[in-house]
Protein backbone atom coordinates (compact mmCIF):
# COMPACT_ATOMS: atom_id res chain seq x y z
CA UNK A 1 0.00 0.00 0.00
CA UNK A 2 3.18 2.07 0.38
CA UNK A 3 2.65 4.17 -3.01
CA UNK A 4 -1.43 4.79 -2.55
CA UNK A 5 -0.57 5.92 1.13
CA UNK A 6 -0.44 10.08 -0.19
CA UNK A 7 -3.67 12.35 0.63
CA UNK A 8 -4.82 12.42 -2.86
CA UNK A 9 -8.50 9.65 -3.31
CA UNK A 10 -8.03 6.66 -4.14
CA UNK A 11 -10.43 4.95 -7.00
CA UNK A 12 -10.83 1.31 -7.59
CA UNK A 13 -11.34 1.19 -11.01
CA UNK A 14 -12.89 -2.30 -12.51
CA UNK A 15 -12.00 -2.81 -16.33
CA UNK A 16 -11.06 -4.92 -19.14
CA UNK A 17 -10.04 -4.99 -22.61
CA UNK A 18 -11.76 -8.47 -23.11
CA UNK A 19 -14.23 -9.72 -24.86
CA UNK A 20 -16.38 -7.75 -27.82
CA UNK A 21 -15.77 -3.93 -28.57
CA UNK A 22 -11.95 -4.24 -27.37
CA UNK A 23 -10.48 -1.39 -29.36
CA UNK A 24 -13.26 0.74 -28.32
CA UNK A 25 -12.91 -0.18 -24.55
CA UNK A 26 -9.41 0.25 -24.85
CA UNK A 27 -10.36 3.89 -25.92
CA UNK A 28 -12.21 4.74 -23.51
CA UNK A 29 -10.19 3.24 -20.60
CA UNK A 30 -7.67 5.57 -21.70
CA UNK A 31 -9.91 8.73 -22.02
CA UNK A 32 -10.60 7.57 -18.16
CA UNK A 33 -6.47 7.09 -16.83
CA UNK A 34 -6.10 10.67 -18.92
CA UNK A 35 -8.90 12.25 -16.90
CA UNK A 36 -8.60 10.88 -13.56
CA UNK A 37 -4.29 11.61 -13.84
CA UNK A 38 -5.31 14.94 -14.31
CA UNK A 39 -7.82 15.19 -11.33
CA UNK A 40 -5.11 13.96 -8.99
CA UNK A 41 -7.03 10.61 -8.52
CA UNK A 42 -4.43 7.65 -7.48
CA UNK A 43 -5.78 4.62 -9.42
CA UNK A 44 -6.08 1.28 -7.67
CA UNK A 45 -6.37 -1.54 -10.67
CA UNK A 46 -7.67 -5.61 -10.54
CA UNK A 47 -5.69 -7.67 -12.64
CA UNK A 48 -6.83 -11.42 -12.32
CA UNK A 49 -6.19 -14.17 -14.68
CA UNK A 50 -3.84 -12.71 -16.83
CA UNK A 51 -6.30 -9.20 -17.61
CA UNK A 52 -4.73 -6.70 -16.92
CA UNK A 53 -6.68 -2.97 -18.03
CA UNK A 54 -3.17 -1.70 -19.68
CA UNK A 55 -4.18 1.02 -21.58
CA UNK A 56 -6.24 2.58 -18.33
CA UNK A 57 -2.71 1.79 -16.32
CA UNK A 58 -0.99 3.21 -19.50
CA UNK A 59 -2.99 6.75 -20.12
CA UNK A 60 -3.18 7.38 -16.16
CA UNK A 61 0.63 7.54 -15.82
CA UNK A 62 1.39 9.48 -19.34
CA UNK A 63 -1.03 11.83 -17.67
CA UNK A 64 1.26 12.09 -14.65
CA UNK A 65 -0.86 9.94 -12.55
CA UNK A 66 -0.09 7.46 -9.86
CA UNK A 67 -1.68 3.85 -10.58
CA UNK A 68 -1.15 0.09 -8.40
CA UNK A 69 -2.16 -2.86 -9.70
CA UNK A 70 -3.48 -5.13 -7.32
CA UNK A 71 -3.29 -8.61 -8.48
CA UNK A 72 -3.16 -12.57 -8.39
CA UNK A 73 0.04 -14.65 -8.21
CA UNK A 74 -0.14 -15.13 -12.08
CA UNK A 75 0.36 -11.58 -12.76
CA UNK A 76 3.26 -10.85 -15.51
CA UNK A 77 3.47 -7.15 -16.51
CA UNK A 78 4.53 -6.11 -20.18
CA UNK A 79 7.87 -4.48 -19.74
CA UNK A 80 6.47 -1.26 -20.41
CA UNK A 81 4.79 -1.13 -16.85
CA UNK A 82 7.82 -2.70 -14.91
CA UNK A 83 8.02 0.46 -12.52
CA UNK A 84 3.96 -0.23 -11.53
CA UNK A 85 3.62 -0.94 -7.68
CA UNK A 86 2.21 -4.01 -7.73
CA UNK A 87 0.63 -5.76 -4.55
CA UNK A 88 -0.03 -9.15 -5.20
CA UNK A 89 -2.52 -10.90 -2.94
CA UNK A 90 -3.01 -14.85 -3.36
CA UNK A 91 -6.63 -15.02 -2.63
CA UNK A 92 -9.51 -13.41 -4.37
CA UNK A 93 -11.33 -12.57 -1.68
CA UNK A 94 -8.32 -11.01 -0.08
CA UNK A 95 -7.91 -9.05 -3.37
CA UNK A 96 -11.50 -7.53 -2.82
CA UNK A 97 -11.01 -6.55 1.03
CA UNK A 98 -8.00 -4.86 0.00
CA UNK A 99 -9.07 -3.11 -2.61
CA UNK A 100 -12.72 -1.77 -0.01
CA UNK A 101 -9.97 -0.92 2.77
CA UNK A 102 -8.17 1.11 0.21
CA UNK A 103 -10.15 3.27 -2.03
CA UNK A 104 -12.63 5.78 -1.56
CA UNK A 105 -15.28 5.07 -4.60
CA UNK A 106 -15.46 2.12 -6.74
CA UNK A 107 -15.76 2.77 -10.24
CA UNK A 108 -17.06 0.29 -13.02
CA UNK A 109 -15.94 0.59 -16.65
CA UNK A 110 -17.74 -1.03 -19.39
CA UNK A 111 -15.70 -4.40 -19.76
CA UNK A 112 -15.94 -8.17 -19.19
CA UNK A 113 -18.27 -10.02 -17.27
CA UNK A 114 -15.06 -10.75 -14.74
CA UNK A 115 -14.70 -7.12 -13.97
CA UNK A 116 -18.12 -6.49 -13.30
CA UNK A 117 -18.24 -9.49 -11.09
CA UNK A 118 -15.82 -8.39 -9.28
CA UNK A 119 -16.86 -4.66 -9.01
CA UNK A 120 -20.23 -6.28 -7.19
CA UNK A 121 -18.68 -8.81 -5.52
CA UNK A 122 -16.19 -5.82 -3.45
CA UNK A 123 -19.53 -3.93 -3.29
CA UNK A 124 -21.60 -6.72 -1.90
CA UNK A 125 -19.35 -7.87 1.19
CA UNK A 126 -20.93 -5.12 3.43
CA UNK A 127 -18.98 -2.30 1.92
CA UNK A 128 -20.26 1.31 2.27
CA UNK A 129 -18.13 2.40 -0.50
CA UNK A 130 -20.30 3.89 -3.40
CA UNK A 131 -20.31 2.87 -6.74
CA UNK A 132 -20.02 5.19 -9.72
CA UNK A 133 -20.27 2.99 -13.34
CA UNK A 134 -19.81 4.79 -16.89
CA UNK A 135 -22.70 3.89 -18.47
CA UNK A 136 -21.52 3.79 -21.99
CA UNK A 137 -23.75 2.34 -24.84
CA UNK A 138 -25.98 1.60 -21.94
CA UNK A 139 -23.52 -1.37 -20.27
CA UNK A 140 -24.96 -0.68 -16.90
CA UNK A 141 -28.73 -0.45 -17.90
CA UNK A 142 -29.56 -3.37 -15.89
CA UNK A 143 -27.86 -1.96 -12.90
CA UNK A 144 -29.45 1.39 -13.25
CA UNK A 145 -33.27 -0.17 -13.31
CA UNK A 146 -32.06 -2.42 -10.36
CA UNK A 147 -31.18 0.70 -8.43
CA UNK A 148 -34.39 2.10 -9.07
CA UNK A 149 -36.76 -0.47 -8.57
CA UNK A 150 -35.09 -2.51 -5.89
CA UNK A 151 -32.68 -0.03 -3.98
CA UNK A 152 -34.28 2.76 -4.03
CA UNK A 153 -37.24 1.77 -1.61
CA UNK A 154 -34.89 -0.66 0.41
CA UNK A 155 -31.94 1.64 0.85
CA UNK A 156 -32.17 5.20 2.27
CA UNK A 157 -30.62 7.44 0.08
CA UNK A 158 -29.21 4.79 -2.31
CA UNK A 159 -28.89 7.85 -5.02
CA UNK A 160 -26.31 8.71 -3.04
CA UNK A 161 -24.35 5.59 -2.85
CA UNK A 162 -24.75 4.16 -6.97
CA UNK A 163 -24.46 6.62 -9.42
CA UNK A 164 -24.43 6.60 -13.46
CA UNK A 165 -22.09 8.45 -15.80
CA UNK A 166 -22.16 9.22 -19.03
CA UNK A 167 -18.52 9.85 -19.87
CA UNK A 168 -15.06 10.61 -17.96
CA UNK A 169 -15.51 13.71 -16.70
CA UNK A 170 -19.30 13.21 -15.72
CA UNK A 171 -17.70 9.77 -14.61
CA UNK A 172 -14.74 12.27 -12.27
CA UNK A 173 -17.81 14.86 -11.65
CA UNK A 174 -20.17 11.73 -9.75
CA UNK A 175 -16.95 10.47 -7.74
CA UNK A 176 -16.46 14.18 -6.87
CA UNK A 177 -20.61 14.57 -5.58
CA UNK A 178 -20.61 11.04 -4.39
CA UNK A 179 -17.31 11.90 -2.01
CA UNK A 180 -18.83 15.07 -0.82
CA UNK A 181 -21.87 13.30 0.18
CA UNK A 182 -20.11 11.04 2.18
CA UNK A 183 -18.96 14.10 4.84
Amino acid sequence: MGAMAQTSPVVAIFASDKGPGDPERASLMGEVGRVFARKGARILCLAEGGVIPVPLITAARTAGGAVEVLADTGIVLPPALASVPITVLPDHAERLAYLAATAAVLVGLPGSLASATALFQTWANGTQLPVVMLNRHRAFEAIRGFAADVLAPAVPGHDRKIQFADNADDLWNKIVWVGEQRR
